[in-house]
């Protein structure tokens, strides 16, 4: 059965917030598994409490966006928001770093599929649904992790060492989508 998880992208003065992961050390927007018992607005709102400090507004549903492949598929659902108050600060064991960009700074080293939702929430897409297929060996996040581990390697030359020879592809399904980058040139 395919896990849920929602994601969020904190937009303010046209920059939006991005989390550096701990277990990879790459740029993602916050978020994460829906809890038993939570709906999908209220696991976004914690996930973005927990990963940042910030309380939240959620101002539209972005879209949704299904990976299947390798890990075990997942229904990702992104929301944009607006932030409330708190503080900005580090999740021990999950986050490292957090930071605002422009879409003409989004760091380099970005987990693979992120980029398209960070774009498409700040370009305004609203109500999409996009198919993203990953072709890799089907495994665990633990395998992963243990895998890691054993590679001798600094977590984020690992993960784009194991991401390089992955044939992702994205599709979508319903709405539209813009690049504000690709329209400048």
């Amino acid at each position: 059965m395919p896990n849920i998880a929602v994601t969020v992208a904190i937009l303010e003065n046209e920059k939006v917030l991005l989390t550096r992961r701990e277990d990879f050390e790459v740029w993602c927007l916050p978020g994460g598994q829906v809890d038993e018992g939570e709906t999908l607005a209220q696991a976004a709102l914690r996930e973005v409490r927990e990963e940042t400090g910030l309380e939240v507004e959620l101002t539209r549903l972005v879209g949704t966006y299904t990976r299947t492949g390798g890990f075990p598929d997942l229904h990702i659902i992104l929301y944009a928001a607006r932030p409330i108050g708190g503080e900005l600060r580090l999740q021990p064991g999950e986050t490292i770093e957090l930071g605002y960009f422009s879409q003409d700074e989004l760091p380099a080293d970005t987990m693979i599929g992120q980029e398209r939702r960070i774009l498409d929430a700040m370009n305004g897409a609203c109500g999409i649904s996009m198919s993203q297929k990953m072709d890799m060996p089907t495994t665990t996040r633990r395998e992963l992790y243990e895998e890691r581990d054993r590679s001798g390697l600094p977590r984020q030359e690992f993960y784009f060492q194991r991401m390089a020879s992955v044939r992702f592809e994205e599709s979508l399904e319903v709405g539209f989508t813009t690049d504000k980058r690709e329209e400048k040139a």
